[in-house]
């Protein structure tokens, strides 16, 4: 069982050493990735001296070190820890058993559960990551207890299945989404966590990256459940042009007269556009399900392809 520890960089040389010192002790037979994303301290340097494997990805953006890291990379268990030393390697192995030995497709060292909260010192971070684990389950019926953690271990099935969309730190919310529409088997561990040591500095911007996490969730609403997207903004319209012309109605049942044809007029494309976006839900979320055949028949296919290529 080939296991492959992944871990993206951007500017950690105050940490990977002792990340990569930690991790070779935690799981001595793993190979050790380090993929640099256009690091300016010579992260990469101090990586390779540590003994672990340095590749490079030139396009900035953690989805797109991600993204390269699935596609080159061949394992069993893949577990992906950030460089920055807030994860504790203790934790690696019962997240890599939970792959290898009880067939879960994603696990997840949950933050929140433990020491995050009394760690973190950033503003706004704890707020945001409840909005967001509230936004998930609401929306995707999952129970996840920190969607945002970038300290996961995958199976081979869902790493070569997972269309890596994002370019930056969304990547995390994309990967849970994906796992909670496709049913993919999700397990959950509490991990410590501590905040980064002094000097070494966070590259998540809380505003710009939140908007763009917020923004995420309501895009794959809207791929992954179309007629629950549609049709809330069809109700939303229908609501709208009932408002405008309920009065009309009344004055013309009472007189006879319709007096304003603008608003009439505004409540009638309002309807029309309600149906429209209802029609629209329907028709996507046909596809949505054909889609999700497909995607259950490629399973298969990967599987297949990755057992005969172990033989």
């Amino acid at each position: 069982m080939r296991i492959a520890v992944l871990i993206p960089c951007y500017n950690e040389s105050m940490t990977i050493k002792k990340v990569i010192e930690e991790f070779r002790e935690a799981l001595p037979e793993a190979d050790i990735y380090i993929y640099d994303n256009n690091s300016e301290d010579h992260t990469d340097v101090i990586a390779r001296e540590a003994g672990a494997i340095v590749r490079y990805e030139r396009r900035q953006g953690k989805g797109n070190v991600i993204r390269t890291m699935f596609r080159e990379i061949q394992a069993d268990c893949y577990l992906i820890v950030d460089g920055d030393d807030t994860y504790p390697a203790a934790s690696a192995r019962e997240m890599a058993d939970l792959v290898l030995n009880e067939k879960a497709d994603m696990v997840i060292g949950d933050r929140l559960s433990s020491t995050y909260f009394t760690e973190n010192k950033r503003r706004f971070h704890n707020s945001g990551n409840i909005l967001v684990r509230k936004l998930v389950n609401r929306f995707f019926q999952g129970d996840i207890t920190d969607i945002m953690t970038g300290y996961r271990a995958f199976s081979y099935t869902f790493v070569k299945s997972f269309p890596v969309l994002s370019e930056g730190f969304e990547i995390e919310t994309e990967m849970t989404i994906h796992a909670l529409d496709k049913h993919f088997n999700i397990r959950s561990i509490p991990v410590t966590y501590r905040d980064r040591p002094e000097g070494s500095v966070s590259k998540l911007n809380t505003y710009s990256d939140g908007a763009k996490v917020i923004g995420t969730i309501f895009k794959l609403l809207k791929d992954y459940k179309p007629l629950q997207f549609f049709s809330a903004i069809a109700l939303l319209l229908a609501v709208y042009a009932a408002i405008l012309f309920t009065p009309i109605l009344l004055e013309f049942t009472r007189t006879g007269l319709v007096p304003r044809f603008p608003t009439l007029i505004v409540s009638g494309f309002s309807a029309l556009s309600s149906i429209l976006l209802f029609c629209c839900g329907l028709i996507l979320h046909t596809e949505s399900k054909r889609n999700r055949q497909n995607f259950e028949i490629q399973l298969n296919i990967i599987e297949l392809l990755w057992i005969a290529s172990k033989k």
